[in-house]
């Protein structure tokens, strides 16, 4: 570390003004070194300094820089660029008085309670929403003093509420020993939790930090709602307390990224000089993540300007509060209407755990309940078109020219005749058989006339998305002969508990065709696939497996063959 120090050091005085002589000890240098390598809190960032501190003894040159504050200036980029850190500063004060951290006085309980006051704000907002603001961490000592009636004029107040926002935006002091009660109390552990781990440089001791095994009086738990706001004055101890709860899980941290302080932080003297270093003589290792907020900060779940921070809160309590109640609707529709019974019981009651046991705790938005509620239905369900929507209701109905019918359909679907009079057809959606019956003929014009009388078809659904099982009757009916109806399948509609026979349509606008080849199946139509491969059709290119709950293709035997027969046709295709 010396070497960079005077490598920087020399390149700003040669580059300016060449001194006569040193205005300092050439001791500085070597005094300044030792107190850093022996108090810095993570001495593997240290690592040669020693074979340093001998170099440095013989190299005055930084030392010939005569005014002492642009000489502190020097050797504190010199410091930090060393190890990487920006919380070591070197300092020259030749009329510095040690500041004496503040004490409460030894007042009574009573009196001691009225000081802690002017820094605790206490509210309860609209929708029983509590808000608790504290702008210094009191420790375990003014704890134990005034506990009785903390308990009493703030935290039976607290209690009562159904979600709690902490302010932690103001708080830039506070005292290490405080961060057990505060997570004590806002948890329901059943058991101990490690909070933190501090380790003390100089004193050269690990202390974890642990929850009470008892508190004075009843827990906040650890279900209800808990926000923390945070700004870039959140420093300290108050970074601890807000990482601490972030990572266990406990609370959503809303506002700005925290000030990256230190959990200890002091000032040494150089020497008989009047230069001073303050660096962090302690750091925390959290026992979750195994680093720590120190440097970097701590960074909010929900990052919004500090102003904006309790109001950003607040719509997200309003929204949690509502979760119990759309997770328990939710898995009673799953339980009465999902398809597969048996499957239904089990997945509503799954994600009645799911709920308990705080999965949902951390949700910040419609949209992240919506992903989570949609995720925790498929994994359950193994069923990927169960999911969860927003009820936006229906788009109003347009009103379309017949030109405007005739480009949609013209960018809807794509036809051509391939080489042995082999048709193509592709469209991307399927429509309800109803609605569609009024373009019938639009379709059979410009669509269905063009491959109707090719010797073989493919239709491609790679890129199709779906839609209502009522075009199923309307789609297959195409390739069947009208002289007879044929049963396709039966659906069972489990909210009606009704089945429905899916029937070939007898009339239809266009003609039929009798052979069909499918090319590069997907998930989403198993159904119309395995009716049509059931019934004699063939299919080609399923290269993804298509069985699933219920029956679906899967990859046969017939992919990558060249030479196909359907309905006593035979056709040259090619994969």
């Amino acid at each position: 570390m010396a070497k960079t120090l005077f490598l920087v050091a020399s390149v700003l005085v040669l580059g300016n003004v060449v001194f006569l002589h040193a205005s300092f000890p050439p001791s500085l240098i070597t005094d300044l070194a030792k107190i850093v390598m022996d108090n810095y809190c993570s001495p593997e960032k240290l690592s040669g300094m020693k074979e340093d501190i001998a170099t440095a003894g013989a190299n005055t040159d930084v030392l010939n820089i005569p005014d002492g504050e642009a000489l502190a200036k020097v050797l504190t980029d010199g410091v930090q660029t060393t190890v990487s850190d920006p919380r070591l500063r070197v300092s020259y004060e030749p009329n510095y008085v040690p500041v004496v951290p503040p004490q409460l006085p030894p007042l009574p309980p009573e009196q001691l309670i009225a000081v802690l006051q002017t820094s605790i704000k206490l509210d309860i907002l609209e929708g029983n929403i509590g808000y608790l603001r504290i702008d210094s961490i009191i420790g375990e000592e003014v704890a134990e003093k005034v506990g009785p009636l903390l308990l009493e004029l703030v935290w039976s107040k607290i209690l009562p509420t159904s979600a709690l926002i902490f302010d932690l935006r103001y708080t830039s002091s506070g005292d290490i020993t405080g961060i057990p009660y505060i997570i004590s109390y806002l948890t329901d552990a059943k058991s101990e939790i490690h909070i933190d781990t501090i380790y003390d440089r100089p004193l050269n001791t690990t202390t974890k930090l642990l929850s009470m095994q008892s508190t004075l009086g009843q827990t906040y738990g650890g279900t209800k709602p808990l926000l923390v706001l945070t700004s870039k004055n959140t420093k300290d101890i108050a970074e601890d307390v807000a990482y601490c709860l972030k990572n266990l899980k406990r609370a959503t941290i809303v506002g700005e990224k925290t000030a990256g302080g230190s959990a200890k932080i002091q000032k040494f003297k150089v020497g008989d000089t009047d230069f001073y270093v303050t660096l962090p003589t302690a750091k925390s290792i959290n026992p979750i993540t195994g680093s720590s907020w120190e440097v970097t900060g701590v960074k909010p779940n929900v990052e919004v300007n500090a102003e904006e921070a309790l109001a950003t809160a607040i719509k997200i309590i309003n929204l949690r509060l509502q979760v119990p109640a759309l997770i328990e609707e939710s898995a009673t529709l799953v339980a009465n209407n999902y398809a597969f019974e048996s499957t239904a019981a089990d997945v509503a009651e799954k994600l009645k755990g799911h709920l308990a046991n705080g999965d949902y705790n951390m949700v910040v938005s419609k949209e992240s309940l919506e992903a989570k509620l949609s995720a925790d239905l498929q994994s359950l369900s193994g069923d990927k078109s169960l999911t969860v929507s927003s009820n936006t209701g229906a788009p109003p109905p347009m009103e379309y020219t017949p030109e405007m019918y005739i480009e949609l359909i013209k960018i809807s679907f794509h036809t051509d005749v391939f080489e042995n009079n082999i048709g193509y057809l592709r469209f991307d959606m399927f429509g309800d058989f109803e609605e569609v019956k009024a373009i019938a003929q639009v379709i059979v014009e410009h669509v269905w006339n063009k491959v109707l009388h090719t010797d073989a078809m493919i239709i491609d659904l790679r890129n199709n998305v779906g839609g209502p099982t009522t075009a199923i009757a309307g789609f297959c009916s195409y390739f069947f002969d009208g002289d007879k109806q044929i049963l396709l399948d039966k659906l069972y509609d489990r909210s009606t508990g009704t089945t429905t026979d899916l029937l070939t349509l007898g009339e239809l606008t266009g003609g039929k065709e009798k052979t069909l080849i499918f090319k590069n199946l997907m998930t989403e139509y198993q159904l119309i696939i395995s009716l049509l491969k059931s019934m004699g059709f063939w299919l080609l290119g399923a290269t993804s497996c298509l069985e699933c709950q219920g029956g679906g293709v899967t990859q046969s035997s017939f992919h990558r063959q060249s030479m196909v027969k359907a309905n006593s046709r035979e056709l040259l295709i090619t994969d």
